[in-house]
């Protein structure tokens, strides 16, 4: 009789959600397999290319001697110091290199790792939603107590932290936030984190921000940092990732900074489950943190292009969204004729219907059912080729 392996797994697995992008890539390997020529705008995976000085870094960095050791598990000195010089040229922010920064295989890892470090069973997390989400699957996989604030319309998208239950604010140990938002694209100013510091305080309560897509900003905006904001280093950590901003998704390799007590408690965690990221890949960072200023607007530039297509061809569709201020994505409701869909039925419509796949809301939380989301990671060309497909729809 064979093994039932399913029936083996562990409680906290069973109980995470259907990965919902398994879903929509099981569909667009079916409809390869049909002849089918799929647009790809459903995971954000850049596909712009990493900048040839950090290539070349990298390259070079693996001819040098032991580079082939095992690194050290919260980053090489190096590239601290660039990320505590790029957060102070960047935000006017002092960090310090030795105990407020530790280097991260992505910052999905370090996030995973946070709610490893610091969450019991009897701990609330509280988790806006829609979000990106290893916030909410971290919170279940390593038996903490889920607490979801939506993030609705009304409330421009913003949780209501006035809404949280008593009992739910004493058990409460992490507040998990991102801006600008992925999936809804959300921007804030620095204004919106300074009341959230004494709250933060009042309840001991972690700020966890990720801060992923600050550097990806249009129309003049200029996305703040938590860090930024007067005794913001006192209550949380903020979360960087070098996967948008150089292209370098899958080179896995982030960043967080902020109270050097979490950075010890998350260094530690980190200590027991992974030996860091390569050594290699950190020198290449450390050469795409001092090339920031130079290849950026190049980069923002090519987004918003493709960001002012796809909105425009929305808009002529009468298809209703919000043109994004930053992220390299557009989130978007169902249309009116087909919002008794879920929005993973309607995300495997458009695949079947027109090869053009997006990430259905469901996967970013229940309160993302209504909504698509778009990722531009596309060239121009490919998604006017998309918008034509949807107008047959």
């Amino acid at each position: 009789m064979p093994i039932d392996f399913e029936d083996m797994q562990s409680i906290r697995i069973s109980k995470l959600p259907p990965y919902v992008f398994t879903m929509i890539n099981k569909l667009k390997k079916e409809a390869r397999a049909q002849g089918m020529d799929i647009i790809d705008m459903g995971m954000g995976s850049p596909d712009l290319p990493v900048p040839k000085e950090v290539r070349d870094e990298l390259c070079n960095a693996i001819h040098t001697k032991h580079i082939n050791r095992y690194p050290a598990g919260d980053g090489i000195i190096e590239l601290k110091r660039a990320i505590a010089y790029w957060y102070g040229k960047r935000f006017n922010v002092d960090i310090n290199p030795s105990e407020e920064v530790v280097v991260l295989i992505g910052s999905k890892e370090g996030i995973a790792n946070m709610s490893a470090a610091f969450l019991d069973r009897d701990d609330y997390a509280l988790v806006p939603t829609p979000t990106y989400p290893i916030f909410f699957n971290s919170v279940i996989m390593f038996g903490g107590n889920l607490y979801n604030l939506p993030l609705l319309p009304e409330n421009d998208f913003l949780p209501d932290l006035d809404s949280i239950e008593p009992g739910v604010l004493r058990r409460a140990k992490i507040l998990y936030l991102s801006y600008p938002h992925n999936p809804t694209t959300v921007c804030v100013d620095k204004d919106y984190f300074k009341p959230i510091i004494p709250w933060a305080k009042e309840h001991r309560i972690i700020v966890s921000h990720d801060a992923a897509y600050t550097e990806i900003c249009f129309d003049g905006y200029k996305a703040p940092s938590f860090m930024e904001v007067e005794g913001a280093k006192d209550v949380g950590v903020e979360f960087h990732s070098l996967s948008k901003t150089f292209s370098m998704a899958g080179w896995r390799v982030a960043f967080v900074v902020g109270n050097a007590k979490i950075m010890k408690i998350l260094a530690k965690m980190k200590s027991y489950v992974d030996f860091g990221c390569f050594n290699a890949i950190q020198k290449a960072a450390v050469r795409a943190l001092e090339l920031n200023d130079e290849i950026i607007d190049e980069t923002v530039a090519a987004y918003q292009r493709r960001r002012d297509v796809l909105c425009d061809g929305l808009d002529k569709l009468g298809w209703k969204h919000q043109r994004p201020k930053a992220t390299l994505y557009v989130w978007a409701p169902i249309p009116e004729a087909f919002q008794e869909m879920t929005s993973l039925e309607f995300a495997s419509l458009m695949i079947k219907e027109t090869g053009v796949a997006v990430a259905p809301g469901v996967g970013f939380g229940e309160a993302g059912n209504g909504y698509i989301r778009f990722a531009l990671v596309e060239e121009e060309a490919r998604i006017q080729e998309a918008l034509e497909r949807l107008a047959k729809l």
